[in-house]
C-alpha cells in the first residue's frame, strides 16, 4: 500500500518530533510512505470560527496533494475529523469523497487497517493518556465512558503493547482539557480552568508523561504544566510507539 502523510501545521511547526516519529513507526511496520511537501493548513480553525466558507482554497490543495494514495495518514485525530467531514470541491467532489473515505487518524490505522498486534518499544514510565474529544467521539477510536457499552481504545491497545510502561488510573478517563481549537481563545478562561483540572487528575495518579492522539491538547496542557513548574512531560503517542527511551 502506498501512505501519504498529513502533517498538520501545528506539528510541523511546534512538534516535528511528532512527525517524524510517524514516519518512521509506519516505515518500520512495512508501509511505503510520501510526504507530499506542498501541503498545508487543512482548514480546520477557518472551519471552527465560523468561516467554512472561505476553505476552498485548503480543499483544493488538500486533494491536489493527497489524490491517488491508497491511504492517507495523520497524527491528529481533530485534523483527520476535519477532513473526513468538512472536504468538499464541486469541480471534483468525486476525489473529495475519496480522499475522505481513505484519511485515517495514525491509531487507526495501525489497528483497523494493519491490524498491529505487537510493537518493538520500550518506555518504563508512569504514563496518563488523554483521550481527545475529536478522536474519542468523532472518530470513534475509544469508548465513552457515559455510554452502557463494551469499553475499548485503539490508542490504549497499542500502548499496552509497549515494554515496561505503567498507564496510570484516571478519575475521569475521557474529560475534555479545554483546548478545543479556537475555544481556548474564545473563552480562555474557561479553557484554562478545564486544562488544570485535567493535568490535576494525571498529576495526582503519578503521571510521568501525559500522551495522546492530538499534539494540540497535549500543547495546551503543555503549556499549564511549564507554568506550574511541573517536571511531567507530554508526548505524543507516536513518539512512545515508535521507541522511545
Amino acid at each position: 500500500m502506498r501512505v501519504g502523510l498529513f502533517i498538520p501545521c501545528y506539528v510541523d511547526q511546534f512538534y516535528p518530533g511528532a512527525a517524524i516519529a510517524t514516519l518512521q513507526l509506519l516505515e518500520k511496520l512495512g508501509v511505503d510512505v510520501a510526504y507530499p511537501a506542498g501541503q498545508t493548513c487543512c482548514g480546520q480553525p477557518m472551519a471552527n470560527s465560523g468561516f467554512e466558507h472561505l476553505t476552498h482554497g485548503c480543499n483544493e490543495l488538500f486533494i491536489k496533494n493527497f489524490d491517488g494514495f491508497d491511504y492517507i495518514v495523520a497524527p491528529s485525530g481533530s485534523c483527520v475529523l476535519h477532513v473526513r467531514d468538512h472536504l468538499h470541491d464541486e469541480h471534483q467532489e468525486d476525489k473529495a469523497k475519496d480522499i475522505r473515505d481513505k484519511v485515517y487518524e495514525l491509531t487507526t490505522f495501525l489497528t483497523d487497517i494493519l491490524k498491529v498486534k505487537s510493537l518493538p518499544a520500550k518506555f518504563p514510565y508512569k504514563v496518563g493518556m488523554h483521550q481527545s474529544c475529536h478522536g474519542q467521539r468523532g472518530l470513534h477510536i475509544s469508548s465513552m465512558s457515559e455510554l452502557v457499552a463494551p469499553s475499548f481504545s485503539k490508542p490504549g491497545s497499542l500502548l499496552a503493547m509497549v515494554e515496561g510502561i505503567d498507564i496510570v488510573p484516571l478519575n475521569r478517563i475521557d474529560e475534555c482539557c479545554g483546548f478545543g481549537g479556537t475555544f481556548c481563545v474564545a473563552e480562555e478562561a474557561v479553557s484554562a480552568k478545564m486544562g488544570k483540572d485535567r493535568i490535576d487528575d494525571h498529576l495526582e495518579h503519578g503521571a510521568e508523561y501525559i500522551t495522546g492522539v492530538d499534539m494540540s491538547c497535549l500543547m495546551h496542557m503543555e503549556g499549564l504544566l511549564k507554568r506550574r513548574g511541573s517536571k511531567v512531560k507530554v508526548l505524543h503517542i507516536a513518539e512512545i510507539l515508535n521507541g522511545i527511551n
